[in-house]
């Protein structure tokens, strides 16, 4: 099954993610078929927290992918901030 989930980077006490699609068999922050955006949960103001690519999640979701549950809130965070803009 392809899954769509954050695989966590960054340093200790710096966590910085990427979203990508995998296989859910893959370990977290193993392999994987293609980065999607980031979300940077520390990012200082001014700069950018959360960056999704719509379309290629749309193919994904086409295709099957199931979103984790923690990519789906970042997903509905990323349309509130695009209809506030």
């Amino acid at each position: 099954m392809v899954v769509v989930r954050l695989a966590r980077g960054g340093a200790k006490k710096r966590p910085f993610f990427n979203l990508v699609v995998a296989d859910s068999q893959f370990p977290r922050d193993g392999r994987f078929i293609e980065r999607l955006g980031f979300y940077d949960p520390k990012a200082p103001e001014g700069r950018e927290r959360l960056r999704i690519n719509q379309e290629r999640l749309a193919f994904w979701k086409g295709k099957g992918a199931i979103l984790s549950d923690t990519v789906t809130r970042l997903v509905k965070q990323a349309g509130a901030q695009k209809a506030a803009a």
